[in-house]
């Protein structure tokens, strides 16, 4: 499934303001979210910037066997996409406000949860630091999630990903 671009507004929070603003509107952060989010590269803030996003099915990238990261973002890229700052994941879980609730409230391990939206970005460490973060929504319940992989890690034709898109 391929969606239009939706257009988001990336930056202008300081990190506690984001905090605050993910807080005020009920979004859970799980661990390695806040890990993330505690990041250097969300001390810069800049001023807001409207960005376009694009949401697709890996399978609508060619990937039907799956991929790893690495290839998700090759793929990706064929198709005109690029990744994400990775300050966009919570701006991004702000505006997606109508993401559908998953059926599974189980999360998956080792496996992109059913109705995710996995943000991709450039990972900002190693294999032990959180890659970027998804969105999920759980029994009415919005959260903004980190994950972690390896390269090993390969990813389903059915996941989604988040991608900036050229406007």
């Amino acid at each position: 499934m391929s969606t239009g671009l939706q257009a988001v507004a990336i930056g202008g929070l300081s990190r506690s303001a984001l905090k605050v603003k993910l807080r005020d509107r009920g979004i859970q952060l799980n661990d390695f979210a806040n890990q993330l989010v505690l990041h250097p590269v969300f001390d810069d803030v800049e001023a807001p910037t409207v960005k376009y996003f694009a949401t697709r099915k890996l399978a609508d990238l060619g990937l039907n066997d799956g991929a790893s990261l690495s290839g998700v973002f090759s793929a990706a890229q064929r198709h005109h996409l690029s990744l994400c700052p990775v300050t966009a994941g919570p701006y991004l879980r702000l505006a997606y406000t109508n993401q559908p609730t998953s059926k599974h409230s189980v999360l998956n391990v080792g496996n992109a949860p059913e109705g995710s939206l996995t943000v991709a970005s450039v990972a900002l460490g190693d294999d032990d630091f959180p890659k970027g973060f998804y969105l999920r929504t759980v029994d009415d319940q919005q959260w903004l999630r980190g994950y972690r992989c390896t390269e090993a890690h390969r990813f389903s034709a059915n996941d989604h990903f988040i991608f900036l898109a050229a406007n």
